[in-house]
């Protein structure tokens, strides 16, 4: 039996409150704050709440049900007992908080079963019938895979580094970590640790990537030289990879629509030692036209569901609906024909997304290729959660000579 403290509980509570009913802020923000504002707490106060605190978001469907209600600003303590309950984590006097009572809980949870399938996966209802249409009979096995918790993965910035040679150096500041069989690039932590304090990640040795998301520059097969442009590029991640698998050399254009992103991607790249990045603001359809036929390579990482990320950001299935799914795949198709323009004749692009459903990924592949017979499938592939990291569709498109 573990003991939580009242001042954890607390922390938890506050971190609740502002994920469900302060301005739906995102959970990864939120409890980097808190830890932030607490740094006498050990590693493992650390680790504890931060993994109630994203189970209790995990698993918010299943713990009302237990409640008998839905979670209220006012009643976020009856969820965090009705979790400690149910995971069989206790902490002293819990009655103190709130003054809830247990019983009704506890006649719930000993029933063991739960009414329908949206509160044993604890999703939203339309999400369960979006998946079950979707996906079939597979659907439950890749919700069981997604309510799992994120492994860490790190990608070797192998401008600087060896995977065997930044796994020494974890190792050295008490970080285990192994490679990745078919990831040439992966590591992961034997356990979960705060990566960004060390020596390595300060000196850009590393940087924070899923192994399914590492698949994507690996599958553009960019070359040295090229001019490659990154038209979704966001922080950067996936731009930075591309960046050492070109080993610095060529040209990457790097173009996003918020202007702070490209600053964080600015920050990463310097420290990452990639020195062949140009970051340029979308702020008119001019700078797409200016770059039409210029690309060797092209990437487009759509903006999606994120529907195969759920493991990691839980708190994402709260905050969309149908009608957000709906309005993003017209802007995935819109992207699609504006974007594709970048490429050269002959030059290759890949359309990703972090999503799980066909429609967001081979059907928006279909449609684009039958309204532009200039461009032809090369291949596709499905990342899907149960294969243990992220879910991840990516299509390789050339666009013909």
């Amino acid at each position: 039996m573990e003991l939580i403290h009242r001042n954890l509980l607390i922390g938890i509570h506050d971190c609740l409150q502002e994920t469900f009913f302060e301005d739906r802020k995102y959970a990864d923000k939120v409890i980097e704050r808190l830890l932030k504002s607490h740094r006498k707490w050990g590693s493992e106060d650390r680790r504890v709440v931060s993994e109630i605190f994203y189970n209790i978001i995990r698993w918010k469907k299943r713990l009302e049900y237990y409640m008998g209600e839905s979670v209220k600003p006012t009643n976020v303590y009856k969820m965090i007992i009705a979790y400690l309950l149910w995971s069989k984590t206790h902490y002293k006097k819990f009655e103190e908080f709130d003054g809830v009572k247990v019983a009704d809980i506890l006649t719930k949870l000993k029933k063991g079963t739960v009414p329908t399938k949206a509160i044993e996966h604890s999703i939203p209802d339309w999400l369960a019938e979006t998946l079950e249409k979707e996906l079939g009979k597979n659907w439950e096995k890749e919700m069981v895979a997604l309510n799992e918790q994120a492994p860490t993965v790190l990608r070797t910035n192998t401008l600087k580094t060896t995977p065997r040679e930044l796994i020494a150096d974890l190792n050295d500041e008490n970080v285990e970590a192994f490679t990745i069989k078919n990831y040439p690039d992966a590591i992961q932590l034997a356990e979960k640790k705060n990566v960004f304090l060390t020596s390595a990640f300060k000196d850009g040795f590393f940087e924070v990537q899923d192994a399914s998301s590492q698949k994507i520059g690996e599958l553009l097969d960019v070359q040295e030289g090229m001019r490659v442009v990154d038209a979704c590029a966001g922080a950067g991640g996936k731009t930075l990879h591309l960046a050492a698998l070109m080993k610095n050399k060529g040209q990457i254009i790097a173009l996003d629509i918020y202007g702070w992103k490209l600053t964080e991607l600015k920050r990463r790249a310097k420290r990452a030692g990639a020195h062949n990045i140009e970051a340029r603001l979308i702020s008119d359809n001019k700078v797409i036209k200016r770059l039409h036929g210029t690309a060797d390579r092209l990437l487009i990482d759509s903006p999606c569901s994120g529907l195969g990320v759920l493991k990691r950001n839980p708190d994402s299935k709260w905050k969309i609906d149908q009608a957000f799914i709906d309005r993003i795949k017209g802007e995935q198709q819109t992207i699609l024909q504006d974007y594709s323009k970048i490429l050269k004749k002959g030059g290759q692009m890949i359309y990703a997304t972090c999503s799980i459903l066909p429609s967001e990924n081979d059907e928006q592949v279909k449609t684009f290729l039958e309204n532009n017979p200039d461009y032809t499938l090369i291949k596709d592939q499905k990342i899907m959660p149960s294969e243990g990291y992220d879910g991840f569709y990516m299509a390789l498109i050339k666009r013909n000579a």
